[in-house]
């Protein structure tokens, strides 16, 4: 099984520097692999460093130590020390990210916020829009709404956008920071069957979800984070 993503001794702190640039360590020693076909999920409580890995290895946060190897196009590349030409480049063809709230431009409508990254990526425009119509409709999200721009929406509405915007895409690697937190039980099975159909579409997901039930129907592997504390790693 191919293992598109490897994370080894990655190390993350934050200088504060209204505290006379005093270093707080959030995560150090990160490793472990992802694999094609599998949700690997991020467990573990709240502040335990769960959203700086995945902000890390989306390129979002610089890393104080250590390598994140994506095999990107016939190549590999650490992500921890690519330039930000190569990050973008990474981002729009190889790793995919379904964040935990949409950031759109004003009057842009749904539709074309869905359908953007795959314009980014070649794909015509009214293909596009019509991979993101069927998108749309799968997650429950009306349809008198798709043509307004997403600013105008509830938080789950926004949500159901988000979501969209992520799984429109063929990316390798999806990772996904809570993404049915504002979703009704509905909404939350339609992510599930998502996750479903981009596992047998060999894609390596890697996410965080604090809803159990969403946890237990989608993932096929559990890392404690809390192993990955810093003083876990001096002793």
């Amino acid at each position: 099984m191919a293992t598109p993503l490897v994370v080894s001794d990655v190390a993350k702190s934050f200088t504060m520097h209204l505290r006379d640039g005093i270093k707080l360590p959030v995560v150090a020693g990160v490793s472990f692999s992802i694999r094609a076909g599998e949700c690997t999920v991020l467990g573990g409580p709240s502040g335990a460093g769960k959203s700086s890995i995945l902000k890390m290895l989306y390129g979002n946060y610089a890393v104080d130590e250590g390598q994140i190897i994506v095999t990107h196009g016939d190549g590999l590349i650490d992500l921890a020390t690519a330039s930000p030409r190569t990050v973008l480049a990474i981002r729009r063809q190889t790793i995919g990210y379904v964040s935990q709230f949409l950031r759109t431009v004003p009057r842009v409508s749904a539709l074309d916020v869905v359908a953007e990254p795959l314009v980014e990526r070649g794909e015509d425009r009214e293909i596009a829009r019509g991979k993101a119509r069927a998108l749309l409709a799968q997650l429950n999200l009306p349809e008198k709404l798709w043509a307004l721009p997403p600013a105008t929406f509830s938080g789950g509405e926004q949500q159901r956008v988000n979501i969209a915007r992520g799984f429109i895409t063929e990316h390798p690697i999806l990772l996904l920071d809570e993404p049915t937190a504002s979703l009704d039980a509905r909404n939350r099975d339609v992510v599930i069957e998502l996750i479903a159909a981009k596992k047998a579409a060999d894609v390596a997901l890697l996410g965080i979800f604090h809803d159990h039930d969403v946890r237990e129907a989608v993932a096929d592997r559990i890392i404690d984070v809390t192993a990955f504390a810093p003083g876990k790693i001096a002793a």
